[in-house]
């Protein structure tokens, strides 16, 4: 699997959460505090951070109760 394909799948999985909106490159970016360049780059594949894909790895090996107590955590984490 490759980075942008993660990038699509999330972005896919958030907007179905959203009742199936869709959300631009611009209102994503803005959500994760990245440029709207940044993140188009990522879902694209021409930029691939290296950390997203050993967070997938990671994530990966948790179960779903752990996967939701983990991310939960991280989005109390202030930046």
């Amino acid at each position: 699997m490759q980075i942008d394909d993660l990038f699509n799948i999330l972005h896919n999985a958030i907007e179905y959460e959203n009742n199936g909106k869709k959300i631009s490159l611009k209102d994503m970016s803005l959500n994760l505090g990245v440029s709207m360049r940044t993140y188009q780059d990522w879902k694209l594949g021409r930029a691939k951070p290296q950390a997203a894909a050993t967070v997938i790895k990671m994530l990966g090996q948790l179960n779903d109760e752990e996967i939701v107590r983990a991310v939960r955590k991280i989005n109390q984490l202030k930046d």
